[in-house]
């Protein structure tokens, strides 16, 4: 994997990142394809809507169809028959929502798999070989993610852990050929554990780094400047992950703030709920208000759904529970967002991304 740094506005960044399935231009967006497909979309639709990258689920393929089908049947890209570059996360992020039926030790992570109730393991050096197995291009090593609040004496002990764990992942992915390792830099919502995590998690050596441990439960202020803090103290030559955000107000927060790389469930979950992202903010479309609204979702943006259907229509779809209501809904989002992060780009490589800010933030309207 190659990262280049191309352009500069402040802290916004412009980058190139090159794998052995292609391009992608930074600041990116991954849409998330849990169990090796993004609902409701094909990978035409994606490569359509321009997306370069998509993310899919450790935890998720290996309770089904497992990581050993996965390799027999030609890896992750063959499998999904999705042509360009894939990351897959370490499944820390599920564990952690697992809170009831898991067991941490130094080991790895203990747990009961919803789906049949089996007991499974996860260790640092089996989370590095399900991602071999499954051929992504860039892999995540365990981490522990705690819920917000926690005591500083808690996130100390958790980020002891993780980093623990970072060092066991870096040795068994011993810089296996083809495949990179990012790092997640954790710490909680707590200045010098942060720091130390940056510190030692660099130290080790990895061609990537994520923030993790944002978006779950702390205030907004507080997200945004440790993700300012943790980025800006991160290797320029190295590109820069965000995990699990996020809304469209706060990807181009983060992005003023040196972050290259974000991934969220909101496009595609809140499509099937009804809700589509726009320039002018959030539409809920089963509202009665739409109900003979000849205009497109959007006036704005090019996607197949805003340049062949009006706001009725869909309501109306949504409200008959049709399926093409979810698939329409979700092309939209995700090309809204893919479309947002190419307009970053152009600011950013013009040295206008504080214009374009400024202007986003004034027509989007939150509620």
């Amino acid at each position: 994997m190659r990262f280049e740094l191309l352009a500069t506005d402040g802290a916004a960044r412009r980058g190139r990142l090159t794998t052995s399935h292609g391009v992608v231009d930074t600041p990116v967006f991954m849409p998330v394809g849990t169990q090796a497909t993004v609902k409701a979309l094909t990978p035409e639709d994606l490569e359509s809507a321009g997306a370069q990258i998509v993310l899919g689920n450790t935890y998720h393929l290996l309770l089904r169809p497992g990581p050993d089908v996965v390799r027999e049947l030609g890896g992750l890209h063959r499998f999904m028959g999705w042509r360009g570059t894939i990351l897959t996360d370490s499944g820390g992020f599920q564990v952690f929502s697992l809170s009831k039926i898991r067991k941490i030790s130094d080991d790895g992570v203990e747990f009961r798999a919803p789906l049949d109730g089996a007991t499974r393991f996860l260790s640092p050096e089996s989370v590095v070989d399900i991602q071999r197995a499954l051929g992504s291009d860039i892999t995540m090593p365990l981490d522990e993610c705690l819920a917000y609040p926690a005591t500083h004496e808690a996130t100390a002990r958790s980020l002891t852990l993780t980093l623990r764990w970072a060092e066991r992942a870096r040795a068994a992915h011993g810089g296996a050929d083809g495949q990179a390792l990012f790092g997640i830099v954790q710490g909680g919502a707590y200045h010098d554990l942060r720091d130390e995590a940056v510190e030692r998690t660099v130290a080790l050596g990895f061609d990537g780094y994520a923030i993790g441990g944002m978006a779950t439960g702390e205030p907004k202020p507080t997200l945004l400047e440790l993700t300012a803090r943790v980025a800006g103290a991160l290797p320029a030559d190295r590109p820069r992950y965000l995990m699990g955000l996020g809304k469209p107000e706060d990807l181009v927060a983060s992005v003023a703030c040196g972050v290259d790389m974000f991934d969220c469930v909101l496009p595609t979950r809140n499509a099937r709920n009804g809700q589509a992202f726009t320039s002018t903010g959030p539409v809920t479309i089963k509202q009665a208000r739409w109900t003979r609204d000849a205009a497109p979702l959007d006036a704005a943006c090019d996607c197949y759904t805003c340049r062949t259907f009006s706001r009725a229509y869909l309501r109306h779809l949504f409200v008959a529970e049709e399926l093409l209501a979810y698939r329409l809904l979700t092309l939209h989002n995700v090309r809204f967002y893919l479309s947002l992060m190419a307009a970053m780009r152009e600011a950013i490589a013009a040295r206008a991304f504080e214009v374009f800010r400024a202007r986003f933030l004034q027509d989007y309207r939150v509620s």
